[in-house]
């Protein structure tokens, strides 16, 4: 693996070691690749999936950052429909910064607290 993959995973394991989400407080997970970003609402505690969104679907003709804004609405919109207000937000070893940082404001704005 990996220097670069070995050090995301180990503060992934750093900071799920701390991020826990319950069905009254489920966790924002990111994912970032290449091209697209994915974002997954997940109970942890009930070991289900409660929202999720990615840029695969939605095609924008704007930069990565600006399809990470409209994934951020999308998981904040469905996450209202199904009644959570309230997240914990995982980031998942990445930095906050750059499409990350894009994806939580972007969520905060439609509504998410975290």
């Amino acid at each position: 693996m990996r220097q670069k993959l070995r050090g995301r995973a180990r503060r992934k394991l750093r900071i799920r070691k701390k991020v826990q989400g319950t069905a009254e407080r489920p966790r924002l997970s990111v994912f970032r690749s290449a091209k697209h970003i994915y974002v997954q609402v997940i109970d942890d505690v009930g070991g289900r999936t409660i929202a999720a969104a990615s840029s695969v679907a939605g095609a924008t003709d704007g930069s990565k950052v600006d399809a990470a804004k409209s994934v951020g609405s999308l998981v904040a919109k469905a996450c209202i429909d199904r009644g959570v207000e309230q997240v914990v937000f995982d980031r998942g070893g990445y930095r906050y910064h750059g499409r990350v940082r894009a994806l939580a404001e972007s969520a905060r704005e439609a509504g998410l607290k975290f």
